[in-house]
């Protein structure tokens, strides 16, 4: 059975009123815990000789989760629930992202500039020359988040209003993480050419776009046609972002473990758009051994079911996910929850890595296998080593947008990776520390900077400076 882990991402904030007297509070944090809440924060908001009232953070697994907590402080003798609201609802309210000026338009001076008819002046030199747009618009650093709703998250085919919410989400942690500016284009459509075909409408108003939630193998054809037909930066954060930080993490593992990534068994368990990429640049890095699981076992070349992508890394061998692990060195899990046994994991290497990156719930809770690896990393930021895409697509679009970069390539990926390791210092490196956290600010500038260089390297930038 799936162990469920209060988290965030299910918090109430619930005020309430009870006599000022000793043990009242204590009454109120008994309840919250009997029934499994987790309270987070506790704030007092008024207090007289007679009532208290406080603010009480709580965080659940689930909506009724929640409820069940709300119901059983509800129930308490002599407390009273003011009210309460779901805290992640509340932040989603009215949107995550605006749009605001750069610019001061307080005067008749400032419209004739930024409008008409000074503005003319600048649509006149644009067409003159179309590469100015990139530093008289803002082009230069603006990024379009493309999804069509079809793979929202892990929840599956949403469509595209539902999938409104992760692409703010994105454009918030673009913004706030390396300063780009980025809109959600959320496409009601599902067909390859119609989607392929808006983005190429729309490409004049973006320096990028970014990929998102779009479903394999549908994703692969998109992105390689949107390269080939636009002149725009193409990046499927979904592919490239997952696989970046999977190889930054899984570099530093491998030292702690004294492995070569040449030499290691490696087991892929999930063969969508992630998986898929992840295989290709660990690949590209060096990895010699790769087994790939899909939902209904190895891509083994015995199949006839397989896709292009999926060809491309069958293996001589056959059976299933049990059969894959034994004497695996590494699992890389970008697949679904509790797939991933104990018995499974007992049959792997000595000094075996686990990565059960499904999210919300990992393919196997690492509290089960702490004693049978020796790294263990999740999607989620309640685990240590969270292997979390904000570490690379900031960071990735700052760097190839400041250097003018006419296209992605596999080496700026293996740049922006090694630049991700390498901020774990050798003497911090630990089980429970491969990977810098989100917020250390040296991350997106560092790269930033490595995308840049070897996009200069390579002659791939327009702006060498």
């Amino acid at each position: 059975m799936v162990e469920l882990t209060p988290n965030p991402s299910f918090s109430v904030k619930m005020r309430v009123q009870g006599p000022n007297r000793a043990g009242m509070l204590a009454g109120v944090v008994e309840a919250i815990a009997t029934a499994r809440g987790s309270l987070s924060t506790i704030d007092l908001i008024e207090q007289t000789l007679q009532v208290s009232v406080r603010d009480l953070v709580v965080d659940a697994y689930s909506e009724a989760h929640a409820a069940a907590i709300i119901t059983a402080v509800q129930a308490l003798p002599d407390v009273d629930l003011l009210g309460f609201h779901d805290r992640t609802f509340q932040l989603h309210q009215g949107g995550k992202i605006v749009v605001g000026g750069k610019q001061p338009l307080k005067t008749a001076s400032d419209l004739a500039m930024a409008y008409t008819p000074g503005v003319g002046r600048i649509c006149q030199a644009i067409a003159a020359d179309p590469e100015r747009s990139y530093e008289l618009t803002i082009k230069g650093n603006t990024v379009a988040i493309v999804s069509d709703g079809s793979a929202v998250l892990g929840l599956g085919n949403l469509g595209a209003a539902a999938a409104m919410p992760v692409m703010e989400g994105k454009a918030l942690l673009f913004k706030e993480f390396a300063g780009v500016d980025a809109f959600p284009i959320c496409l009601d459509t599902q067909d390859i050419n119609e989607i392929v075909e808006t983005v190429k409408r729309i490409a004049p108003v973006f320096g990028g776009v970014n990929l998102e939630d779009i479903a394999a193998p549908r994703c692969f054809e998109i992105e390689a046609r949107l390269r080939a037909e636009t002149d725009i930066l193409i990046f499927h954060d979904d592919q490239h972002g997952t696989a970046i930080v999977v190889l930054a993490a899984l570099t530093n593992a491998l030292k702690l473990v004294a492995k070569s990534l040449s030499e290691v068994r490696i087991v892929i368990n999930g063969a969508g758009a992630a998986g898929m990429a992840i295989a290709k640049l660990l690949q590209e890095a060096g990895a010699t051994q790769i087994i790939v699981c899909d939902s209904k076992g190895i891509l083994s070349k015995a199949r006839t079911d397989l896709n292009s992508e999926k060809q491309a890394f069958a293996v001589e061998a056959s059976g299933f996910l049990a059969d894959a692990m034994q004497q695996a060195d590494v699992f890389l899990g970008v697949s679904a929850p509790g797939v991933l046994t104990v018995e499974m994991v007992a049959t792997m290497a000595e000094q075996a890595i686990v990565f059960a990156m499904a999210n919300p719930i990992p393919e196997i809770q690492p509290e089960k296998i702490r004693d049978h690896v020796a790294i263990i990393a999740t999607g989620r930021s309640d685990y240590p080593n969270q292997i979390n895409n904000v570490l690379a697509f900031p960071g990735v679009f700052r760097g190839a947008l400041d250097c003018r970069a006419t296209s992605f390539t596999e080496s700026m990926y293996l740049g922006a990776a090694a630049a991700i390791a390498s901020l774990v210092e050798p003497a911090e490196l630990a089980p429970d520390l491969i990977v810098p956290s989100v917020f250390d600010p040296r991350v997106a500038p560092a790269v930033a900077e490595a995308v840049r260089q070897v996009a200069i390297a390579s002659g791939m930038a327009r702006i060498k400076g």
